[in-house]
């Protein structure tokens, strides 16, 4: 009896130690394979983290023309343009992240924000393709392309599913080639581009709109105290909710990355629009003399594209020891916003 209760708690033992062993190679395997994916999303969300470099707009225009059979009419440089930098937000290497779920998409924040800069670009321009430059006036009826892909590019820009943010920017995306081949088909008069100096002017409001509250953030990143001059220069003038005469405005540590990433994309998307502009406007900026402020904006813009050495944006004080990368590239944006400023004033003299 003894023998046998020997034998039986020693077989136990041994296939309890062959459980074990066995048990002890399945997790080691996914202990491997965990720290191999997880080197691979590093490695993939490094790579990822690389932003797009700057595009040649005409030589695009010209190469898309070609590939349609079509020449580059007014309005084809522009819209073109716009098809190309929509594009190159959805599908760049690693695709769209701002709604990735997984790594290493998940936890990367600095691409993202390059992405909504240039979505909101995107989102402007194709108001301004719908509201002005593809109407003769007020009265005239809208685009039937641009009435579908304006509302398309301001879907949701984190919708992970059912729809994803992908799924209907790809809707914006085909309408806006189906008005282009609309634009060069000349059987089809219906689909028209108007490069006019109120037109320009119109988009350039915006513009300076967006950029004047980019700079406002950036320089923000240090902290400064401000007067309220919300009402200034109208006695009479009201608002909602009254506010402290003197501020302190003040980006929180954890945001300053993400308005700088934000600037980058804002600033990319936009010289690249100004230079599509730069063609289909030539004989409205000629007119103007124009044309040299025009340059003198995607300069400024395209400035702040340079490479960024750091690992981090350094947010410095602004005449201390470290970099504040924030008020650089704000000074870059103020000019250009200054110079935007000066060209619709420009545009606007007969």
């Amino acid at each position: 009896m003894t023998n046998g209760a020997g034998g039986g708690w020693q077989s136990l033992k041994e296939r309890l130690e062959d459980w074990w062993i066995d048990g002890g190679l399945v997790r080691t395997s996914i202990g491997v394979a965990l720290v191999i994916y997880l080197l691979i999303a590093l490695v993939l969300g490094i790579i990822w983290s690389n932003e797009p470099d700057l595009f040649p707009v005409k030589e695009r225009a010209a190469a898309r023309a070609e590939a349609m059979e079509t020449q580059v009419k007014t309005g084809f440089t522009s819209t073109a343009t716009l098809i190309e930098i929509t594009d190159t937000i959805l599908h760049k290497p690693g695709g769209y992240l701002s709604n990735d779920m997984t790594p290493p998409g998940v936890w990367l924040d600095n691409i993202p924000n390059w992405e909504f800069g240039a979505l909101v670009q995107v989102r402007d321009f194709a108001r301004a393709m719908r509201k002005d430059f593809s109407r003769s006036q007020s009265q005239s009826t809208e685009d039937a392309d641009l009435a579908v892909a304006e509302p398309q590019f301001n879907f949701d820009s984190e919708s992970w599913a059912m729809p994803s943010t992908e799924s209907e920017y790809r809707k914006g995306l085909s309408a806006l080639e189906s008005y282009l081949a609309r634009l060069s088909d000349p059987a089809q008069p219906d689909a028209q581009f108007y490069a006019r100096s109120d037109n320009l002017r119109q988009w350039l409001l915006d513009v300076e709109t967006r950029l004047g509250s980019l700079s406002q953030r950036l320089s923000a990143s240090v902290g400064k105290k401000q007067l309220n001059i919300n009402l200034a220069g109208d006695s009479a003038a009201t608002q909602s909710t009254p506010e402290a005469y003197d501020q302190e405005v003040k980006t929180p540590w954890r945001e300053i990355d993400d308005i700088f990433y934000e600037a980058r994309g804002t600033a990319w998307a936009l010289s690249h629009l100004l230079r599509a502009v730069e063609v289909d406007f030539k004989d409205v900026l000629e007119k103007k003399n124009a044309q040299v402020s025009l340059k003198q904006i995607i300069r400024e813009l395209e400035a702040t594209q340079e490479t960024l050495w750091s690992p981090v944006v350094l947010n410095g004080g602004g005449f201390g020891f470290f970099a504040n990368h924030s008020l650089v590239m704000a000074s870059y944006i103020t000019r250009a916003n200054a110079a935007i400023a000066d060209l619709r004033e420009l545009l606007s003299k007969g």
